[in-house]
């Protein structure tokens, strides 16, 4: 029986139980390098090898051996090519050439990147690594600390697989520079949004009642973190409240304990600000972005930052954004404010994210020509060009706000002269709050791999690494992926034990947006499960692969969203927002639905899209079927690409979408006797499996309901429909 890991601070294991190292700690190990990240490396493997039996050395630990007689007798070599004297095994990899790659050395010669030499290593960077396996010995090679230690992670990650058949040297390297979680934690428990806002795994794993907590379960967060590829995180929340916004002075002492504890896992510590920090905190008359006296403030304040965390990454601001100040108060532009800070943090080497999440949040609803949809394009592409470079536009991956389903933001496609990041939502917001099971790599895959041109054009992806054409018009670039955290105190860090799943496959999909997310999942299993059998791997399959689809049918259709409880935002309320004044409208009537986005005759969002897209979105006869009702106005009886009507599409997927559910209650179920899953686990999703089964109930009554009341149109299956 699989039995569940707690920790002393009383955190699961989640993806790296102590089973999940036994192939790496049955083996002897020789790790060569020096440096934090380095002994951090050495300390796992000591681990794993004292519960496994395998043994451990560091370079020169034999009398006489000071570098390639190091490796006889040695099963895996992780070695940083950049120090002296690179073991033998080491040395003869960085002679050898990946299969369609220019030679990365010559093992008869000097090695690449030992002293005396201007060699540039084995080309990968400093977060990659290079993995090869040839005669019964594995290698590892990096050029920096982070790719030792994301190289042995990754030799965690393949298991047996890594010591199996011999293996041409893989180079693997990030696709995305910067990868990193967003907390929305508060120090102060807020009277509305509580200690996390939109948390759903219980309180702060960073503060407690005011209070820095102990900081052991932060260090095991960062440990999860890096096993996964996240290399960064901002401790608070983006709507920073009076104690918060302390923490860049008084209590920037909390934040440099926190940097110190993630630190040796290769994790850089941001810090969400508040824009009138320079009122609040230096007690100046003005938060003037241009004002000398506002720029000297923000330099020297800085400047206190780094002489107390050096690796400080950066700060992030929400700004003129749903009641947040910002440079509009002074008449100033968003480059503006944004620039005010960047220049603050260059001389360090530090970025500022600037959130793009901006709208009119008093918006009256009886206005149909005001559309929260377009409000970041038109706040923003006017300003393409005049960001600093160490300024980074985060833009959220649709219009709107983390629906389940949404279009793409235009955004992303028309700032070529601005480094963009892609902002998406772990926690589960408008998703089922960790309650229900909604697997959301496989919706991030397809946002990333979205072709923002059309057919042969630069992906989502390409714009936030960089790698975008220039002359395309597709993006300045290496802004990276950003995530909302789904992390809490809970022993399950997520809620719900499976949302786990979510956490690692934010991480494996920034460092590589083109995996396959069920690849990725069997990933999650394969550790979170070692040793996983196959029924259990069946299983989880079974309910995990098409959950967010699942979610998508039995909640608003066809791309609408926000059909949610107001505030809550959880549990069906249809007309929840349709007359509140946060710009998020279906507009259901007695002859049709859907909101009008087109030029011709609605708001022109659809305008602000490249060829194909907007002519795409134009017309609701080309427009996708799962987006239509987001971007036009139809009859109840328009028919979709998919031959049926729109009243019967919602009528049907909303069925489908509860038995979908529940077969996952059943199939869950049947596995409780085997013995596959630790109880305590079994049972807390048991438990939660059962409140979405009463959630998608309530959410295809109360949706078939309403639509059936406004349309009058029956089920042409004749189901149960109330009245």
């Amino acid at each position: 029986m699989a039995v569940t890991q707690v920790d002393s601070a009383g955190a699961h294991a989640a993806w790296l139980p102590d089973e999940a190292f036994q192939a790496v700690g049955s083996r002897r190990v020789l790790v060569h390098g020096s440096g934090l990240l380095a002994e951090t490396v050495a300390s796992e493997v000591a681990r794993a090898c004292e519960r496994y039996g395998g043994s451990v050395r560091r370079s020169g630990d034999r009398p006489g051996t000071a570098g390639q007689g190091d490796t006889d007798d040695v099963d895996l070599v992780l070695a940083l090519v950049t120090d002296s004297s690179l073991p033998l095994r080491a040395a003869v990899l960085a002679g050898e050439s990946p299969v369609g790659e220019t030679p990365v050395g010559d093992p008869s010669s000097d090695l690449p990147g030992a002293p005396g030499t201007d060699a540039p290593g084995v080309g990968v960077g400093p977060e990659g690594f290079l993995l090869a396996r040839q005669d019964d010995v594995t290698v590892v090679l990096a050029e920096d600390q982070a790719g030792l230690l994301y190289g042995f992670f990754h030799v965690v990650r393949l298991g047996e697989q890594a010591f199996g058949a011999g293996r041409r040297p893989e180079r693997h390297a990030p696709v995305m520079r910067r990868r990193m979680l967003n907390h929305w934690d508060n120090v102060d428990a807020h009277p509305v949004m509580g200690q996390v806002e939109r948390g759903y795994s219980g309180g702060s794993i960073f503060w407690e009642e005011g209070s820095l907590r102990d900081l052991t379960r932060v260090r095991a967060y960062a440990r999860l973190l890096a096993a996964c590829g996240i290399n960064a995180i901002s401790v608070n929340n983006v709507n920073v409240h009076t104690t918060e916004a302390r923490l860049l002075t008084d209590r920037l002492g909390d934040v440099a304990s926190i940097a110190a504890a993630v630190r040796p896992y290769g994790i850089r510590v941001h810090l969400s600000i508040s824009f009138a920090s320079p009122v609040v905190l230096g007690g100046l008359s003005t938060s003037d972005p241009v004002d000398d006296e506002v720029r000297a403030w923000w330099a020297e304040t800085t400047r206190r930052v780094y002489d107390t965390i050096p690796d400080f990454g950066g700060y992030v601001v929400k700004a003129d954004s749903e009641g947040q100040p910002g440079p509009f108060a002074y008449g100033r532009s968003h480059a503006d404010g944004a620039n005010a800070l960047a220049d603050a943090l260059a001389p360090f080497g530090g970025v500022v994210h600037w959130r793009a999440f901006v709208y009119n949040h008093h918006q009256d609803w009886r206005d149909r020509s005001t559309d929260r949809a377009r409000a970041a394009f038109d706040h923003f592409t006017p300003l393409d060009g005049e960001f600093r470079d160490n300024a980074i536009l985060q833009v959220k991956n649709g219009p709107i706000d983390f629906q389940a389903r949404e279009p793409v933001s235009p955004v992303i496609a028309a700032m070529p002269r601005t480094r963009l990041a892609v902002e998406l939502q772990v926690t589960q917001e408008y998703t089922g709050h960790q309650f229900h099971v909604c697997y959301l790599p496989t919706m991030w895959s397809e946002i990333l791999g979205f072709r923002l041109r059309g057919e042969g054009g630069a992906t989502v992806a390409d714009v936030a690494s960089g790698d975008a054409s220039l002359s395309a018009g597709d993006g300045a670039g290496d802004g990276g992926i950003v995530a909302v955290s789904n992390v809490g105190d809970d022993v399950f860090w997520t809620g719900h034990p499976l949302a786990q799943a979510n956490l690692y496959g934010f991480g494996r999909l920034a460092w590589d947006p083109g995996l396959d997310p069920v690849a990725v999942l069997d990933e999650w299993i394969d550790l979170t499960f070692a040793p996983a059998s196959g029924v259990l791997r069946q299983t989880l399959h079974a309910i995990m692969d098409d959950s967010w689809r699942t979610y998508e049918q039995y909640t608003a259709p066809l791309g609408l969203g926000f059909m949610v409880v107001p505030g809550e935002h959880y549990g069906p309320s249809v007309d929840g927002y349709e007359y509140s004044p946060w710009g998020t409208y279906h507009f259901a009537d007695r002859d049709g639905i859907g909101v009008d986005r087109t030029c011709a005759t609605g708001t022109g969002y659809a305008g602000q899209y490249p060829q194909p897209w907007s002519g795409v979105y134009e017309s609701p006869g080309s427009c996708p079927d799962e987006l239509l009702l987001f971007l036009h106005h139809v009859p109840y009886g328009h028919v979709l690409h998919s031959g049926v009507t729109v009243v019967q599409h919602i009528y049907d997927t909303h069925f489908a979408g509860l038995e979908k559910v529940t077969e996952m209650v059943r199939r869950w179920a049947a596995i409780e006797d085997a013995g596959l899953v630790d109880p305590v686990v079994h049972a807390s999703v048991r438990d939660r499996l059962a409140e979405q089964l009463r959630s998608a109930t309530e959410w295809r009554d109360q949706i078939n309901t309403y639509f059936f009341r406004k349309s009058g149109v029956p089920d042409a299956h004749g189901r149960r429909l109330y009245r």
